[in-house]
């Protein structure tokens, strides 16, 4: 252990959060719920252990400046009596490198953490960072066999949160008043769901009315779409949004908010088509996971473009092997 990890004196495990995965991703996701009290102590695992005793003697250091927060390394079996388990582990996409192969490595790795989580506790409840995010998040679902609702990924709820601030900068609006989600696939055929938008509660289109301002949609969803590839492009990798986005999700869980976020998880039996393939919609999300899924009114336009969101995520699972063997839709 490194030095300067060990147990606060006169500490109380109250809330517990470990995080997998000590990359850039998962050091700014322990950052982020520390520094938001999300949790009182946050666990950093990695196969790569002076890395994550790095990150976290780092991380803890700012402490101080907060509340009695334990930020210290561990192994899996601090996953026995963790509130909730976050997986980031995984590696990144390389140039030329198709989604399918990158899905094909991660998965493996996701599916090899889910086993080892599930030795230490058979009960957990597990947030899927790890790209491609649908995909790995089905997988991690089958392979521990919990319930549909214990299993969720990030999903689009970091690309919703991009598309209300594109939204808000061409409004001139403070983001927190608008409302609209990203749904589909964390990817390129994500869908922005344009009927769903509103400006503190007025319809978009009843706004721009008043307003004058007339948004170009097909611009706004592009830069949704392609605005990670340019953070990537322009610093090698994305994480303080996914951070801030995990944090979301988070919060919700750790009090039990029942908070409405677009998260990844494998559809119900209830959405005919589009049941056993993983993608995002508006869920309900409190301590349990995920309480309820919102079947939110779509225009047709939308639909159709969700249908084929789905449809491509669902090639993927297939091709992936991930609940193949599946013949009615999972409860």
């Amino acid at each position: 252990m490194i030095e300067g990890l060990r147990k606060p004196v006169g500490f109380h495990q109250k809330s517990k959060v470990v995080v997998i995965g000590a990359g850039n991703v998962g050091e700014a996701i322990a950052y982020t719920l520390m520094v938001r009290m999300q949790a009182n102590d946050i666990v950093l695992i990695d196969v790569n252990q002076q890395r994550a005793g790095a990150a976290a003697l780092d991380i803890a250091h700012g402490t101080g400046f907060y509340r009695q927060v334990w930020v210290r390394t561990g192994d899996y079996d601090e996953c026995k009596d963790a509130q909730l388990i976050i997986i980031t582990a995984g590696l990144g996409r390389k140039p030329g490198q198709t989604r399918l192969e990158l899905g094909q490595t991660n998965v493996a790795i996701a599916r090899d953490i889910a086993r080892k989580i599930m030795q230490y506790n058979d009960n957990p409840l597990i947030l899927v960072v790890t790209n491609p995010a649908d995909v790995v998040t089905a997988a991690v679902l089958e392979e521990t066999g919990l319930r549909r609702g214990q299993v969720i990924g990030s999903g689009t709820s970091l690309d919703s949160a991009r598309f209300r601030y594109f939204i808000s900068e061409a409004l001139h609006v403070d983001v927190e008043d608008i409302s609209g989600y990203i749904l589909g696939e964390h990817g390129d055929s994500q869908v922005p769901i344009w009927s769903a938008v509103n400006i503190a509660g007025i319809p978009l289109s009843v706004y721009e009315k008043q307003s004058g301002i007339t948004l170009d949609r097909t611009h706004i969803a592009e830069l949704t779409k392609t605005s990670g590839a340019d953070i990537i492009k322009g610093k090698g990798a994305t994480f303080y949004g996914v951070a801030m986005a995990v944090s979301n999700i988070t919060e919700r869980i750790m009090n039990d908010q029942q908070g409405v976020v677009p998260v990844a998880h494998l559809m119900g039996p209830q959405f005919g088509k589009w049941a056993n393939v993983c993608f995002s919609m508006p869920c309900i999300v409190g301590s349990d996971g995920i309480e309820r899924t919102i079947d939110i009114p779509l225009s047709d336009e939308e639909r159709e473009a969700l249908d084929k969101s789905v449809e491509i995520i669902g090639d993927m699972q297939q091709k992936l092997g991930i609940f193949t063997h599946l013949t009615t839709p999972l409860e």
